[in-house]
């Protein structure tokens, strides 16, 4: 398997990334989807969505080999947290 090489600065990617799924990609999916994984690539527009981000980037790069993946999870603005949680006490 060939290594995929990006082709975009990580700003420029993220910028694209950002906008597709605002202006194209969000009204599709939000409802019903919080929480999942949207992977898009940056380039076609074309997107999938899974509850797994193993999945969503596969069944893209199925139809798209040469896709520039970025993933969104849907109601956040986070794929993943790192550390821990902190209780609030009230």
């Amino acid at each position: 398997m060939a290594v995929r090489q990006p082709r975009y600065s990580k700003e420029e990617f993220a910028r694209r990334g950002d906008e597709i799924y605002e202006s194209q990609v969000r009204q599709q999916v939000e409802e019903g989807n919080h929480g999942k994984i949207v992977a898009i690539d940056i380039e076609t527009g074309d997107f999938e969505v899974d509850a797994s981000e193993i999945a969503a980037c596969e069944r893209l790069e199925a139809r798209r080999p040469d896709a520039q993946i970025w993933m969104v999870r849907i109601g956040s603005r986070h794929v993943r947290r790192f550390g821990g949680r902190t209780k609030r006490l009230v």
